[in-house]
């Protein structure tokens, strides 16, 4: 029996889990459940588990909590705030941590499984984004293991060799693709982009997911946010990682090696897929999701949004580049989502914001949050600016 813990199980990717979990009671149990701050949402996960953990990180909302589970979960011990996430990451419990908390929020708790040894299913990207050498070297250094749930970089541990460790890439390998869906946004004019609501943002064709996940696939942010992690997680250079957009979502990324064979993982768009796989690595279960019709797969064609250009090109500078990127998208997308700025602006916040970085390497953690807190003031000071001199037309559309 492997205990779980599951850190972001309110989002998307801790819902799917917890139905996977669901369907292999034989396999699987639930120890702990996490999550920012909805406490209704946890509630109903705790009255139906019972998991002997659960953590709010808003300390303000522990109130509600324990109000709506009154006395109906006396066997939860519930903590709260930020420390507590990397508490349940530690539990000698959980032989399994599921890194689902979005954004930099999850950067400690993912290093601490990894330190710790855990079997880390990481779908908190930002973390490799932010601090890839560190969260590898905790990985090495505490003998975790790292298996990617993004459907994209799980589709690619899939196509590659037995025995393939986190930071190195396999003999042979020449490159990968990544596959986009394009987002709600492929094929509306440039033009019309700067009186797009947060609603239609986050109205995905394929994909049911969060509000901040959801405006980075519009952008594009999110595919060059996994270029960086795809670089990270295989060892490979940036030239070596090619998006390609592929609106039906059936191609989930593939593999070229030297000798031209060029192979591809294949599925329905369900995140229940690389979830099941990651749990039960090396085995394969049964993760609750139908079958694939081919007939229903189109061919792969190509877009281009800045932002994913700005990420390639934090990519290729590394060190804290990708902090700085990280950092100004996660306060631009807060500011569309609050209708304070248009949507070309989120790609023109982070690139004022990187332009004026001036990078540097990654010697330790501090390194990291100084980055990242620097860059938020200027993410700020910037769209402060805009909306003084360009003031937001349509957002109320």
């Amino acid at each position: 029996m492997i205990g779980v813990a599951v850190l972001g199980s309110t989002g998307s990717i801790g819902e799917n889990t917890l139905d996977v979990l669901a369907r292999h009671p034989d396999r699987f149990r639930l120890v702990a459940v996490a999550a920012n701050s909805n406490a209704a949402k946890l509630a109903r996960q705790i009255l139906t588990w019972h998991p002997p953990f659960a953590a709010l990180a808003d300390e303000s909302a522990v109130g509600e909590l324990r109000a709506l589970l009154g006395g109906a979960a006396a066997d939860t011990r519930v903590l709260a705030g930020a420390a507590a996430l990397e508490e349940l990451a530690l539990l000698p419990e959980a032989q399994c941590v599921v890194a689902a908390i979005v954004g930099a929020a999850g950067l400690r708790s993912t290093l601490a499984a990894a330190a710790s040894g855990k079997r880390l299913l990481l779908a908190n990207k930002e973390s490799l984004v932010m601090a890839g050498p560190l969260l590898l070297e905790a990985v090495s250094r505490g003998g975790a293991t790292l298996l990617p749930v993004d459907s994209e970089h799980s589709a690619i541990f899939q196509c590659l060799p037995s025995g393939t460790r986190p930071g190195v890439p396999p003999p042979g390998l020449k490159r990968v693709l990544l596959t986009a869906s394009g987002g709600p946004f492929r094929d509306t004019a440039p033009e019309a982009l700067a009186t797009v609501t947060p609603e239609a943002a986050c109205a995905h064709p394929n994909w049911v997911m969060g509000r901040k996940i959801s405006v980075d696939s519009a952008t594009l942010m999110n595919k060059g946010l996994e270029l960086i992690e795809a670089c990270l997680l295989f060892g490979l250079t940036p030239t070596q990682v090619e998006v390609l957009v592929h609106p039906q979502s059936i191609v989930h990324s593939l593999v070229e090696y030297a000798d031209g064979a060029m192979l591809a993982q294949l599925g329905v768009p369900d995140m229940r897929t690389p979830i099941a796989y990651a749990l039960a690595w090396p085995e394969r279960v049964d993760a609750g999701v139908q079958s694939l019709d081919l007939l229903k797969v189109g061919r792969l064609d190509t877009d281009k949004f800045r932002c994913l250009a700005l990420a390639q090109a934090a990519a290729r500078a590394g060190g804290l580049h990708p902090v700085v990127l990280n950092a100004a998208n996660e306060v631009a997308v807060e500011a569309f989502l609050e209708r304070r700025l248009n949507f070309p602006g989120i790609a023109a916040v982070i690139e004022a914001v990187v332009e004026r970085s001036t990078g540097g390497a990654i010697g330790a953690l501090e390194d990291v949050l100084a980055a990242d807190t620097e860059s938020r003031v200027r993410a700020r000071e910037r769209i402060v600016g805009i909306t003084r001199t360009q003031p937001l037309k349509g957002a109320h559309a």
